[in-house]
């Protein structure tokens, strides 16, 4: 049998569909997993696209059944697992074999494994992977970080695995080390807060208009056909209508209300922090999933605070509102993805990657779970202006703001004084609001910050006094 052309390892969901995916765009892929009985297995379930995988029993076997210099996908658990499997590499590969991490890795973990190979001979890649189980068997979005050599050993196999929109690939290389994984992490936050927004917009329908969940549904399918066209409002749309099969009720009616994680959130708001870029709605989108865990104390809170009077809502024209909430969530989508991409660009600064943005919002188009209507729209404001310093105030997202702002005002509002959590679209408003004002009320704050601590602070008008006349208080509080 002719020797493969790529390696995998480890079968789970995403390896097995991502090995399949690759055996059916015609590169032969030798496969690995821990436990040898799930290797045959995957073999043997591989149908027509048997003759393109090669199973493997050991390291060793893998290694062999590819053509040198070897490309080898790692598909484990995120952290110590891949660390163990890098070390499990190591003595039997060569010099110019590339190591591909397309898990969910944390960037800085990435960045340690690119030096801790330092001078080894091998190459090491950190890929992100967008799309889930469905986008890794037919075409997932793909964020590569390593040198561009080792992009272009590989890169023939990632585009064809790759989705597609309009005919271009979405995979590409984005720079150097941990550059790929970074902007899988910044997508999943910008995640977060897309789910968040779209299930405070459903709270709104369910608990402040009392619409059902095949009324929501129907909403949410007809928002797909217009500026809000995206995967995550497709697919709220699908899983509203659905049926439970046990209980004949609604499907997501019969769902604990607590939602889970895996980091990748959290990643990204505390390297925001880090650098000091306000990333508003990835944090509160973290923090409600946080909340939503608690769910005992929740209920215990529910009957000692008890509920605001949501009755208010109700009088509203419901045409008028549904229009609100259509365009409230249009604008708290802006807001997410501006604040991922500026966090983006401080990263790019700081670790030297210079990120390409028309090309990070290109294959951000397809295969991946932000994918919507609107980052076409983004792709051509970063082209236009790549150097901008945010998207809100490229020209054509600064008329969609100007847009959509009386809408989301409306919508915080009414959600505010009916008792209806949406501390995501209130973060979007809150936002734009700083970011929009020229002067705002720091100053109180060095004021403050300079009166206990000494701090200092800069006049308006550039005179050297960095300190206000209060140095009775200092010495009092200090």
């Amino acid at each position: 049998m002719a020797k493969a052309e790529i390696g995998l390892i480890g079968l789970g969901v995403m390896g097995s569909n991502l090995a399949l995916n690759i055996a059916e765009k015609g590169h032969r892929i030798a496969v690995f997993n821990r436990t040898t009985a799930r290797t045959h297995e995957f073999a043997a379930e591989a149908g027509p696209l048997r003759d393109m995988v090669v199973p493997c029993d050991t390291i060793e076997d893998l290694v062999a059944a590819i053509e040198a210099p070897r490309p080898i996908i790692i598909m484990t658990m995120a952290g110590k697992p891949v660390d163990e499997q890098i070390a499990a590499l190591r003595p039997v590969l060569a010099a110019n074999d590339i190591i591909i991490d397309a898990g969910n890795a944390n960037f800085r973990d990435t960045m340690r494994r690119f030096s801790e190979l330092d001078g080894s001979g091998l190459t090491f890649i950190g890929m992100g992977v967008s799309g889930g189980e469905e986008g890794a068997r037919h075409g997932p979005s793909i964020m590569v970080g390593g040198t561009e050599a080792s992009w272009k050993r590989i890169e023939s196999v990632l585009v064809d695995i790759s989705a597609k929109y309009k005919g271009e690939p979405c995979a590409a290389w984005l720079g150097p080390n941990g550059a790929g994984h970074f902007v899988k992490t910044i997508h999943n936050g910008i995640e977060y807060a897309d789910m968040q927004m779209i299930a405070e917009i459903y709270g709104i329908l369910r608990d402040g208009l009392g619409f059902s969940a095949a009324e929501c549904s129907e909403i949410f399918n007809t928002w797909n056909k217009g500026r809000l066209e995206s995967y995550l409002i497709e697919i709220s749309g699908i899983v509203l209508g659905a049926t439970d099969p046990i209980s004949g009720k609604p499907m997501v009616d019969m769902i604990v209300d607590k939602a889970g994680q895996k980091g990748t959130g959290k990643w990204s708001a505390i390297e925001a922090q880090n650098m000091g870029v306000p990333a508003t709605g990835i944090e509160a989108a973290v923090a409600a999933r946080s909340l939503s865990s608690f769910k005992a104390q929740r209920e215990t809170a529910e009957t000692i605070l008890g509920l605001p009077a949501a009755g208010q809502i109700k009088s509203l024209d419901r045409g008028q509102l549904i229009a609100d909430l259509e365009l409230a969530l249009l604008a708290g989508k802006i807001g997410a993805y501006a604040q991922g991409f500026a966090v983006l660009a401080e990263a790019s600064k700081e670790f030297g990657w210079n990120l390409p943005m028309p090309t990070i919002a290109r294959i951000w188009r397809a295969g991946c779970i932000i994918r919507s209507q609107f980052l076409d729209d983004i792709t051509s404001a970063f082209r236009a202006a790549p150097d901008a310093a945010n998207l809100v105030i490229t020209p054509a997202f600064a008329a969609l703001v100007k847009e959509t702002d009386g809408a989301l005002r409306r919508t915080v509002s009414v959600a505010a004084l009916n008792g209806l959590a949406v501390p995501a679209l209130a973060s979007a408003l809150g936002y734009f609001d700083s970011y929009r004002r020229g002067r705002g009320t720091a100053n109180l704050i060095q004021a403050q910050r300079d009166f206990f601590g000494a701090h200092g602070f800069d006049r308006v008008d550039g005179l050297d006094k960095h300190h206000g006349p209060w140095g009775s208080g200092l010495a009092e509080f200090s």
